[in-house]
């Protein structure tokens, strides 16, 4: 089975990894969290595509996966074409689930949960024209619920007050009934995002990109008859024989609960690309 390596800045790839996981339980990832380069979102579109393209050619060199993910709706949009120049294996890019939550609304009110750079971008309107054009679109841009969701899985205490606030547009939107979360940490926020529009008594419905994503690779998975990593795959496993693991750009917070967050999503162990 080949092997899925999943890019993004700090730790947004999770969220994808989470879905693939829930899909395909056996498949190994490889979740490469670009906390050097954190966030990706205030780069310029040149540096950004520069970096997302030298690390994957890393990524691709060091593990020899069969797949990759770009785990960033912004770097998607600008890395992928550079990308599919030059690596030889099936690259799967993340797009706001724009057309699904139009579907899905039964007020034609959606919103779009995203960074600054995402909400700006000109992918972002072409998406709302081609797949929501019968809808009203609240768009809300946050850097700060990216740095909440790194807070999260470093074990910090999350204050729904301040993402509360950072979501209050939304919430005074009567009529909204499903929020398209725009950015790949921000499902790492599910629960507490839920719970304060359940606090506000206005339900609401939260979608992502990563079960589409996942549906993907596995299609693309049950296509291929490819090797994993050959050697190393075994050298990455755990004595529960999970092969998953996580690598960082530069050395993570290494404190009991961040290390313990990771295991229990089935990460059995952490690693520096150098």
């Amino acid at each position: 089975m080949p092997s899925v390596a999943i890019i993004d800045s700090g730790v947004g790839a999770l969220s994808i990894y989470q879905e693939i996981n829930k899909l395909l339980p056996n498949q190994q990832c490889i979740v490469v969290a670009d906390n050097q380069a954190f966030p990706y979102g205030n780069k310029s579109q040149a540096d950004l595509k520069n970096r997302v393209v030298s690390l994957a050619r890393r990524v691709v060199d060091r593990y020899s996966p069969g797949l990759l993910v770009i785990a960033c709706n912004t770097a998607s949009t600008i890395a992928l074409p550079a990308l599919r120049d030059i690596l030889n294996l099936p690259i799967v890019g993340v797009v706001p689930a724009i057309k699904p939550a139009a579907k899905l609304s039964q007020h034609k009110i959606i919103g779009i949960l995203a960074t600054p750079a995402t909400i700006r971008r000109d992918y972002t309107d072409d998406l709302i024209e081609e797949f929501a054009s019968d809808c009203e679109v609240i768009r809300v841009g946050s850097s700060r619920l990216v740095e909440i969701a790194e807070d999260k899985i470093a074990g910090a205490k999350i204050d729904l007050k301040e993402i509360e606030l950072e979501v209050k547009a939304m919430l005074d939107v009567e009529c909204l009934d499903v929020i398209v979360l725009s950015c790949t940490h921000f499902p790492l926020l599910n629960n507490e995002i839920s719970d304060i529009f359940e606090a506000n008594n206005h339900p609401i419905t939260l979608i992502d990109s990563g079960s589409g994503v996942a549906r993907r690779i596995r299609d693309l998975v049950e296509n291929m008859a490819l090797p994993g990593t050959g050697d190393d795959y075994d050298a990455v496993q755990d004595e529960a024989g999970h092969a998953s693991f996580a690598v960082f750009t530069q050395s993570p917070d290494k404190s009991a609960d961040y290390l313990r967050t990771l295991q229990n999503m089935g990460l059995c162990r952490v690693e520096v690309l150098d």
